[in-house]
């Protein structure tokens, strides 16, 4: 029997269009304008983004083609590679099949240029000079610091200060493509100098990164928002992992049974599970899908489903989702990418409609079966992923327990080689499971807007 086994498609095999989940939702609740309540419509959007994301954004279109110059420069990574874990099979002893869909080979070691280099694309063509934009542990900051890179346009990173301190190997390659990157909050904008006055000691946020990054774009006619995660037209680009994946599968003459993601804001889980979902919605084979969480930060388990800003200052548009209250602040885990108080619209319908089942899992826990997927399959798996990773294990050894032979795929979204001082910590027995403040967390869900229950 093979070690273990890649299934590889071609270049010429790469998606020629995006796949949208909302063309196959029921009726999803549409974005709203903060000011009048009213749905977002495309106009709305031009502050900040181009116009041809701005339709993508509120697209019911299924299908939505790839622009040729943005699959030349997928080409350079993709199609990426679906593994079967035969080594960690073997190592739990369970009968299930175990596959684990790999985007760390892309130049930023992440899923995250799926949707960066798109959103670049589409900037450059309407002129746009400048991007801005948060970052929480540095996989989205670089990916769109490489895409700056790839399309000439400048790129301003506000990277989440807990994170931007723990690594700083992301901030650095984010330079050497040349991008800024800048600690948030910070005292470049109204927004960072407002939490400042209130906490000079705040370990920042991913919607408090947000609204710095939108505040510099409204107030510059050359410079827009990019965003890395949670919006539609983001998990429409991420759409090429699941649609490659079931091309794959089909060559291992397999289907998954399970599909698990890490979810922090939606893009790697949701680009990773919509193809299979939207098959299923369209009559094909049911699958389980399980959004893995942090504990730390609960957003599918423990939030509020309903309308609330993206960002922390009220900056953006109200989202109908899952929330834990745009003001909450969660504990400075590892993790930094899935440290964000919201889950993507789409997500949050599918979660309401039953199509997705969430689980939320301890920061300890996960590095334990990081590492042992490290140790089995070669592979140092980025902190998030390891949520993945963690669900994953969870469910092989459940079909040991039952003697049922289940097929299991994960997304591993990318490499942990810029996070090996979290590694660290965990081996050396430093790290520790952070609790969620519930005083905190009411708090802030009792902030939400008047929408929120719309």
């Amino acid at each position: 029997m093979a070690e273990q086994v890649k299934y590889q498609l071609s270049e010429s095999e790469l998606p020629e269009t995006w796949y949208n989940l909302a063309a196959d939702l029921t009726d999803p609740s549409p974005m709203l304008h903060p000011g009048t309540g009213r749905p977002i419509e495309v106009a709305d959007l031009l502050p900040i983004m181009p116009v041809e994301l701005a339709r993508q954004e509120l697209s019911r279109e299924r299908e939505i083609e790839i622009p040729e110059p943005v699959r030349q420069l997928y080409a350079q990574w993709r199609p990426s590679p679906l593994f079967r874990a035969r080594r960690l099979e073997r190592a739990l002893d369970t009968p299930a099949r175990i596959y684990y869909k790999y985007e760390g080979g892309s130049p930023a070691g992440s899923h995250k240029p799926n949707t960066a280099i798109a959103q670049a694309y589409y900037n450059k063509e309407a002129g746009i000079e400048k991007l801005a934009t948060e970052t929480g542990a540095g996989q989205w900051g670089s990916s769109l610091a490489l895409a700056g890179a790839l399309f000439e346009i400048d790129v301003q990173v506000y990277m989440v200060k807990v994170s931007y301190h723990q690594k700083p190997y992301r901030k650095l390659l984010m330079e050497t493509y040349g991008a800024r990157c800048t600690p948030s909050p910070s005292k470049e904008t109204e927004a960072g100098r407002a939490v400042l006055a209130a906490d000079p000691d705040c370990p920042g946020s991913l919607g408090i990164a947000t609204s710095e990054a939108v505040e510099i774009a409204v107030n510059d006619p050359a410079t827009n928002y990019a965003g890395g995660s949670v919006l539609n037209h983001v998990l429409l680009h991420q759409s090429v992992l699941g649609q490659e994946a079931i091309s794959q599968f089909a060559l291992a003459d397999d289907y998954p049974d399970i599909v698990i993601g890490c979810t922090g804001g939606g893009s790697n889980f949701g680009g990773l599970a919509f193809p299979f979902l939207g098959a299923q919605l369209r009559g094909g084979r049911r699958v389980r899908v399980i959004a893995a969480e942090p504990a730390a930060c609960p957003t599918m388990t423990q939030g509020r489903l309903g309308y609330d800003f993206g960002d922390t200052a009220g900056l953006t548009p109200l989202l109908k989702m899952h929330t834990l209250g745009h003001s909450f602040v969660p504990p400075s885990l590892h993790a930094g990418g899935l440290r964000y108080h919201g889950m993507a619209p789409l997500v949050s319908e599918a979660l309401a409609a039953n199509l997705v089942e969430a689980a939320a899992v301890a920061q300890t826990k996960c590095f334990e079966s990081g590492i042992r997927f490290a140790r089995a399959e070669g592979i140092i798996p980025a902190p998030e992923s390891t949520h993945a990773i963690e669900v994953a294990i969870r469910e092989a050894l459940r079909c040991k327990e039952n003697g049922v032979g289940e097929t299991i795929l994960f997304g591993l979204s990318g490499h942990g080689h810029f996070d090996l001082g979290a590694y660290e910590r965990y081996l050396s027995g430093q790290m520790r499971d952070d609790a969620i403040d519930q005083e905190a967390l009411n708090a802030a869900l009792a902030e939400l807007p008047a929408f929120a229950d719309a």
